[in-house]
Parts: structure tokens; C-alpha cells; sequence
């Protein structure tokens, strides 16, 4: 590192500026989160994923291809969930997938990664946010007999849980723990019915016509399973956002690889009731072309008498997603712009110590992207459904970028930083992310061979663009020295800012004391 004549270091083709405690107090987080809450936001995250999204695989490959494709990304999570808790526990603060790519690959890698989730929890949360203002809106027009534009229940929802989020973490995950256990429970309900009603039939996950020479196992070949993956990572997509949770959480270096742990369990576990019982009561068929196929297994069994109630079910799940991914994409926001990757000011924190300015400028890029849908939708008829799926699949894409690139990260860091302290370490090792990150490839083969995933994979080129020309004529000028670039530039010996404080390294770089 060479220090310039007007205080600023240079490393690594970018340029680190001082920022001093004053910066880090406007910045700062607060831990509120044991094992039980980091559980609950790990599932409130994913498990919208159960209610929809996930059936489309089924219309592309069949019942036993969607089966092939879920049990692949179980390899692929385990792989993924035991490698990321390791490197949390190593680097325990909020930049997650950021930071591990930053001491692995640099500022550059750093940020790819890092923008890679950031477009996928901004692109879930409009998605989200899209398909519960549909089921808001049912529900009072049934129950209230009234129905707002689309728009208003968008602006609504986004207020909403902006504030929830804003109003404290110790609330977010409370209300994650709460919104995760109701989520299950639905599901366990909804399994109990289609068990006991005697809904489901086992005949009906093979009701698929095979094509010629295929099997009733994979009406359409081994190929579609490729095209199965992306819809099967819905029932576990979200979960690695845990590691964001690292200044929030009492004790992280313990407490995240074992929530990982516990939330990969019961997401399986609900999975697999899931994709069996909602298959075996609407049929692989059906249930390959539902936009709603749980709400669909609830009203085969009791008819369309509780449609409202049936409604609010799958919103209840939705909302639980809806508040654990937009958690996620404020800490991201908020740790690439307290390094200086992003303006500087979405990192500022209030009086509750949360994130709000990431939390609202996400809030306005989702609802800007919603609009443009709702336009297309309108000049297009019928392009409303094509719309929508394109923001999935820049969610799905910018998640498997993310993956691929973590466990390159991991392996190199493995090898970069041999001897720094790692309190835990992946039972499955090198080997494990090895997989994870030849998983991860496949699904994006899969996303290049299939052309209605072409306009997702453009539109995400483009952010991209945007992104590294910014950081290449601007932010990489103006980089701060953040606890995760602390532990980069240190190499694993400083970046715990529990234990440092939040400027430790800044007298070592640019000489004289601590500003105050």
C-alpha cells in the first residue's frame, strides 16, 4: 500500500480515503439477534418459495425431473450453507458475500459479488411485493369490498416494511421468528389435510403425457432438468443472506453457521411436503402451470368457499419473505456503501441503528422496476406474465452468480489466508465448495441454452455495466476502510469491529492518532 501526498493509500488499483470514528458512529448497527432469530430470518426468507415459483420446474421437466433438480440443490445448499458459515465465522462482520470475495479476489471481485446480491434481494423484494399486493387485494375486495390499484398496495407494502425493518432489528427478528412459525404451520396444515382428506393420489405426480420415447419419470427427457434448477433453488433461495446478519447477530462466530444449519433442516423438510403433497393433489400437470399452486392444493380440498381465507394464508408466507429479504438487501446496501463501493450514504443508520436510507433507496429502485412492468404489461397484452418472470429470473441470476462466485472465493481463501483463525470449518471442506460452485455453473449454463431466460441475463448486463463503469471512473477512488476491508488488507488479522472498534486500522495506514 503506497500513501499519496494528500493522505489517501492506494492498493490494489484503488484508492482508500480516512474516515474517522465520527464516520463509523453515523454507521452503526446493533446486535439483537441470538441462534432462534437468525433461524427465523433465514426462513422468513426463503419460504415464500413454498407457496410459488418453485411448480414451473415441475412444467419443465416433470414430477421426477423437479425431484432430481431439488435433490441437486440440496447438494449444492449444503455445500454452499457449511462453506459460507465457515467464512462468516472468520470474518464476522456485515459484508457477507462482499467481503469474502474482496480478501479473496479484491476490490474488484468484491464488488461483482456484491452487486450480484444486491440485484438479486431488490429484484425478489419487487417480486414479492408484486405478487402479494395480487393476494392483498383479493382479499379486501372479498372480504371489505375494496380493491386499490396496483400501484397503491406497491407503495403500501414497501412503507410498511420499510418502517418494520427501520424500527429496529430486535422487531425484525422477532417478526421473522413469528411470520416463520405461522408460515410453517401452514404448510404442516395443508399437509395434514391432503393426507387425511385422502386429496392425495400418487398416480397424480406421474399424470404428465410422456413425450415419444420418454418416461412417465421424465415425461421430457434428462435435458429440462437443467431448465428445472433455477425454480427449484425457490424452495431455498435467501438463506445465505445469514451472514449479513454478522454485527447484528450476539454471538456470530457460533451462532450463524448454526442457524444455517437449522434453517437448510426445515427448509428440506417443508420442501419435500411441498413438492410431494401439492404435486399428488393438483396433479404434475396442474400444478406445473398454477401461479398460485399451494392456494390451489388448499382450494381442491375445501373448494373455493374460503377463498379469502385461503388468500391470506399464502400472503402470510409471502409477507414472511417479503420482510427477510428486504433485511438482506439493506445490510448489502449498506456494507458496499460504508466501503465506499456505493454512495456513502446509504450506509447511514438512525437512531435505532438500521439501515433506513438503504432500506427506502432499494424500496424506490423495486418500485421503479414495477412500474416499468406494470407499462409493459399494459402495452403488451399479455406480456404481464413475461414481465414478471424476467424479474425472477434476474433474482435467480444474480443468486447463482453470487453462489459460483463465494465458493471460488472460499477455495482461494482457503489457500490465501491458510493460518487465520476460522472458530468454524466446513465438514465438507474444499471439496464441498467445489460443488457447490460446479452446481452453480450448471444452473447457468442452463440459463444460456434457454432463450426465455435471455432477457433476464440482458437486463442484468446492463445494471452490471452501469455498476463497473461507476466504480472504475468514480467510487474506486474513494474507498474507506471499512472492518471488511480491514480484514482483506490485513490479511485475516484485523476486521472483528465487535473487538477493534470500527477504525482500527486507520492510524496504521495513514499514520498520526485516531481521529475523535
Amino acid at each position: 500500500m503506497s500513501q499519496s501526498s494528500d493522505g489517501s493509500a492506494k492498493v490494489a488499483g484503488a484508492t482508500y480515503t480516512r474516515a474517522g470514528q465520527e464516520y463509523f458512529q453515523k454507521r452503526t448497527l446493533k446486535r439483537s439477534a441470538g441462534v432462534w432469530g437468525l433461524w427465523g430470518l433465514a426462513v422468513a426468507a426463503v419460504i415464500s418459495g413454498d407457496f410459488s415459483g418453485w411448480n414451473f420446474g415441475i412444467d419443465f421437466a416433470g414430477f421426477g425431473g423437479m425431484l432430481i433438480a431439488f435433490a441437486i440443490l440440496v447438494v449444492m445448499y449444503y455445500g454452499l450453507i457449511f462453506s459460507i458459515g465457515e467464512m462468516s465465522s472468520a470474518m464476522p462482520h456485515t459484508g457477507g458475500a462482499y467481503s469474502f470475495a474482496r480478501s479473496a479476489m479484491g476490490p474488484w471481485g468484491g464488488l461483482v459479488t456484491g452487486a450480484a446480491e444486491t440485484i438479486e434481494y431488490v429484484a425478489t423484494t419487487a417480486v414479492i411485493v408484486y405478487f402479494s399486493a395480487s393476494y392483498a387485494d383479493a382479499i379486501t375486495a372479498e372480504l371489505l369490498g375494496v380493491s386499490l390499484p396496483a400501484w397503491v398496495w406497491w407503495i403500501i407494502l414497501y412503507l410498511v416494511f420499510i418502517a418494520l425493518n427501520a424500527a429496529g432489528a430486535n422487531i425484525s427478528f422477532k417478526f421473522a421468528i413469528v411470520v416463520s412459525i405461522i408460515s410453517i404451520g401452514i404448510i404442516l396444515v395443508f399437509s395434514a389435510m391432503a393426507v387425511f382428506s385422502g386429496a392425495f393420489q400418487w398416480a397424480n405426480l406421474w399424470d404428465m403425457a410422456p413425450d415419444p420415447g420418454q418416461t412417465e419419470f421424465l415425461p421430457h427427457g434428462v435435458l429440462p432438468i437443467l431448465f428445472a434448477l433455477p425454480f427449484a433453488m425457490w424452495f431455498f433461495l435467501g438463506i445465505e443472506e445469514l451472514p449479513l446478519a454478522a454485527e447484528e447477530s450476539h454471538n456470530p462466530v457460533r451462532d450463524i453457521p448454526r442457524a444455517g444449519l437449522w434453517a437448510r433442516a426445515t427448509l428440506i423438510v417443508t420442501g419435500l411436503l411441498v413438492l410431494f403433497l401439492n404435486t399428488g393433489v393438483l396433479g404434475a400437470e396442474a400444478t406445473g402451470v398454477a401461479s398460485e399452486p399451494l392456494l390451489d392444493g388448499f382450494r381442491a380440498i375445501v373448494g373455493d368457499g374460503a377463498a379469502a381465507v385461503l388468500a391470506l394464508f399464502a400472503l402470510v408466507g409471502l409477507l414472511a419473505s417479503l420482510q427477510g429479504i428486504m433485511f438482506a438487501y439493506g445490510r448489502n446496501m449498506y456494507s458496499l456503501s460504508r466501503a465506499g463501493y456505493y454512495p456513502r450514504f446509504l450506509s447511514l443508520t438512525g437512531k435505532r441503528q438500521t439501515p433506513w436510507v438503504a432500506l427506502v433507496v432499494g424500496a424506490v429502485i423495486g418500485f421503479v422496476a414495477l412500474l416499468a412492468l406494470d407499462t409493459i404489461a399494459a402495452l403488451n397484452e399479455g406480456a404481464g406474465a413475461v414481465a414478471g418472470a424476467i424479474v425472477l429470473n434476474i433474482a435467480v441470476w444474480g443468486a447463482v452468480l453470487a453462489y459460483f462466485l463465494q465458493m471460488v472465493s472460499y477455495v482461494i481463501l482457503r489457500r490465501k489466508f491458510p493460518d487465520v483463525a476460522r472458530p468454524y470449518r466446513s465438514p465438507w471442506g474444499v471439496p464441498g465448495a467445489i460443488i457447490a460452485a460446479a452446481i452453480s455453473a450448471l444452473i447457468f449454463v442452463g440459463f444460456l441454452l434457454n432463450e426465455a431466460f435471455q432477457p433476464a441475463i440482458i437486463a442484468i448486463a446492463i445494471v452490471y455495466v452501469v455498476i463497473l463503469v461507476g466504480f472504475a471512473l468514480f467510487f474506486r477512488h474513494r474507498l474507506v476502510l471499512s472492518p471488511e476491508e480491514e480484514y482483506a488488507l490485513s490479511g485475516g488479522k484485523h476486521g472483528d469491529p465487535q473487538a477493534e472498534g470500527y477504525d482500527a486500522m486507520e492510524s496504521e495506514v495513514f499514520g498520526g492518532e485516531k481521529p475523535q
